[in-house]
């Protein structure tokens, strides 16, 4: 069971963070730029995203603490905010949002995207962030839990870069049709997700009966 919850904490950031669906958008930022340089925006935006998450996951519960915000409250939150971004998915919302965005920043050459939009928000988004906080602050974790959500956090990084490199080829390979239907599917996985997120949080605040 142990096992189960590394592999679910996995699906649920490389749904969140969508490597998948950031390959064609890093393909629109890096646009003309050569093989080294291209290179090189990967590595900085994943290494900017991988500090923010690894903040989040660590201090997260704290800096909620400090501010009056209970877990439970923050997993319901949390919860409603992937099902938002899950919606975003399943209509194509998201999609269009992050080409969007590609277009906006490929007009300048000169500007370098690994902070902004690469690292955050698409990477290190709200929902990554919140959805760090979520998993790595249950009630009964210790240092050796939260260690293992960060190593979780840095697979899934490890996804998106691998992503990156082959960016091109996938694009050329799913076509827009296949990542259509990738997308969506993806979206209904995390829509369950953030309903199990949910439910966690009416357990913990004591307003459901459920084990």
């Amino acid at each position: 069971m142990i096992g189960a919850e590394y592999i679910t904490a996995f699906v649920t950031l490389f749904v969140i963070i969508d490597p998948i669906g950031l390959a064609p958008v890093f393909i629109a930022l890096t646009l003309g730029e050569s093989p080294r340089a291209r290179l090189r925006i990967a590595l900085r935006s994943l290494m900017i995203a991988a500090a923010l998450l690894t903040l989040f996951g660590i201090f997260g519960d704290k800096i909620l603490a400090g501010i009056g915000i209970s877990m439970p409250a923050f997993r319901i939150a949390g919860g409603v905010l992937l099902f938002l971004t899950a919606l975003d998915m399943l209509f194509e919302r998201r999609t269009k949002r992050r080409e969007k965005q590609g277009e906006e920043h490929e007009v300048e050459p000169e500007h370098d995207p690994s902070v902004f939009p690469l690292a955050t928000p698409l990477l290190a988004g709200p929902g990554a962030m919140a959805t760090m906080i979520l998993l790595a602050g249950r009630a009964d974790a210790d240092w050796l839990h939260v260690m293992i959500i960060i190593g979780v956090m840095l697979c899934v990084l490890a996804c998106v870069f691998v992503m990156f490199l082959l960016a091109t080829p996938i694009e050329r390979a799913l076509g827009r049709t296949g990542t259509m239907v990738v997308t969506r599917l993806l979206g209904m996985l995390l829509a369950a997700l953030a309903i199990q997120f949910i439910l966690d949080g009416l357990r913990g605040a004591g307003l459901m009966g459920l084990a």
